[in-house]
């Protein structure tokens, strides 16, 4: 997808949050089934708790987005980080839903509902500040799927920004209109 020039705060929000999402899903992508539910180290999540975790974390924030606590009382945050699905057919249910609840709730929005506020935990928000900090989040949690993913695939990993020493060419694609930043 070209980047398109907009002074749409939403529709921009939606097109960075489709990228990640994207980009997770190529990551996913280009490991074994197996590899999606190792983790590098004994300290750290494996693909399938990430998802697990994104998941949760969405279905939290996203449900009845205007009118309840991004912060769910039925939510278990802890449990997301145990037991993961076991197949990835399973872990990609779990991510489709979890999206799928993201732009139910963002894509009806209109620009004057950026001031409306809404609550985590009790914490008021502006819903561009509920937006962004969600749009940190998942982005801090899909650069931790890239990295583990990366590391899986090892010497088959297919880069998915630009690949290192090729900054140059890029820059000319992008330039020319072959390719885009997003």
């Amino acid at each position: 997808m070209a980047l398109e020039f907009t002074t749409s705060y939403l529709k921009d929000s939606i097109d960075v949050l489709r990228y990640y999402k994207r980009l997770a899903e190529r990551a996913m992508a280009q490991v074994p089934d197996e590899a999606l539910f190792a983790a590098v180290d004994n300290q750290s999540n494996s693909v399938a708790i990430i998802v697990k975790h994104l998941a949760g974390n969405m279905r939290s924030r996203f449900t009845d987005f205007l009118t309840s606590d991004g912060e769910k009382p039925d939510r278990k945050r802890d449990s997301e980080f145990e037991a993961p699905p076991t197949t990835r057919e399973e872990l990609m249910e779990i991510w489709e839903a979890g999206w799928q609840r993201v732009f139910d709730a963002i894509t009806p929005l209109t620009d004057p509902q950026l001031n409306d506020k809404v609550y985590i935990r009790s914490e008021a928000h502006s819903v561009m500040q509920a937006i962004n900090r969600q749009l940190a989040h998942y982005a801090y949690h899909i650069g931790q799927i890239v990295y583990v993913t990366k590391h899986f695939a090892g010497a088959n990993w297919n880069s998915l920004t630009i690949p290192k020493g090729k900054s140059e060419d890029f820059t000319s694609r992008v330039a020319s209109g072959r390719a885009s930043q997003r």
